[in-house]
């Protein structure tokens, strides 16, 4: 029993080890290639700060990856629950309780839809969400009224500290709690590492699945929060333009996944989102072209995922 502990215990001390050298390495890296305007103390709390919107989201949407699912409609999600929680607010003068509560149930409801015409329709994840977000932009747009959204000044809590803190901080406490104490937990993992095993088991795993992307949906919805807070307004877009947005949430669910096998992924997504933002500062700082940005920061994203993801002999990669 002593054993096993200590087992555990190092596994994840050699986790958090991996992830701080891999933030610490980051800063130097664009600190000493930018020494000037890049890096101080009041720059990382921004850099941080800027983390926390992705993360929020990220910890949520690792329920549905960890299952071998995913979504594309993470952006349009983001927008439509931000501009509706926005409207609640303003046009309907409900304050803070239409923003927040509208938003976090706008953001579960397209996480239950995505759920429900994933199992029903019984075809690829990602194909459903790509059709639903050109259907959730659509709407976001037809709500919005083909005007960008501005939230009030006096509503914008959530868009710097210690609002931002506190929120993001609740959402990483309750999808820890989640995962490791609840049957949703369980379950999860239990589907995502043997879905026919899971069956046999008795586990009702289409129930689960639903639930995985409601869950999901709701902290995108906490996230488009932190989103409209933190840049003041939100416009409507079509055309699956919003899939920028699926960039990020999606890059520091990674490192969950990455780090699972040590037994953090909650806070490897919450760390690995601020590594992200470093390095995207960094180029920032360097002044480095968008498009040299994203091929950079894509390969450093393999280079992190492959050093740190070992498959076993004869384990199916898929």
């Amino acid at each position: 029993m002593k054993t096993t502990e200590k087992k555990k215990l190092s596994g994840k001390a050699k986790g958090y080890l991996i992830l701080i050298v891999l933030l610490v390495a980051s800063w130097v890296i664009f600190k000493i290639a930018t020494p000037g305007n890049f890096g101080s103390p009041k720059q990382m709390l921004q850099y941080f700060q800027a983390s926390l919107l992705a993360a929020t989201g990220a910890v949520g949407f690792y329920f549905v990856m960890v299952m071998g699912m995913f979504d594309f409609s993470i952006g349009a999600n983001i927008v439509l629950s931000s501009i509706l929680g926005c409207v609640l607010a303003t046009n309907f003068g409900l304050g803070y309780v239409g923003f927040v509560v509208g938003s976090i149930v706008c953001g579960a409801l397209v996480g239950l839809l995505n759920g429900a015409f994933y199992v029903k329709l019984r075809i690829p994840s990602m194909i459903v969400t790509t059709g639903l977000a050109l259907i959730y932009e659509a709407v976001a747009n037809y709500i919005a009224g083909g005007v960008e959204q501005t939230l009030p000044s006096d509503m914008r809590a959530f868009g710097s500290m210690p609002g931002n803190v506190i929120l993001a901080v609740i959402s990483f406490i309750v999808a820890y709690i989640f995962l490791n104490y609840t049957k949703v937990g369980t379950y999860t993992y239990a589907i995502g590492s043997n879905e026919f095993v899971a069956k046999n088991m008795g586990i009702n795993v289409n129930k689960y699945k639903v639930i995985a992307f409601l869950i999901s949906g709701a902290f995108f919805g906490v996230e488009a929060i932190l989103s409209i807070s933190y840049g003041s307004s939100m416009v409507a877009v079509t055309g699956m333009a919003s899939m920028s947005r699926n960039f990020i949430p999606t890059m520091g669910c990674f490192f969950g996944m990455a780090f699972r096998k040590y037994g953090i992924p909650i806070q490897a997504i919450i760390i690995g989102e601020f590594v992200i933002n470093i390095i995207f500062y960094g180029f920032i700082a360097l002044g480095a072209p968008t498009a040299i940005q994203d091929v950079i920061t894509g390969l450093a994203l393999l280079i992190i995922i492959t050093l740190t993801t070992r498959v076993d002999k004869g384990e199916i990669v898929k």
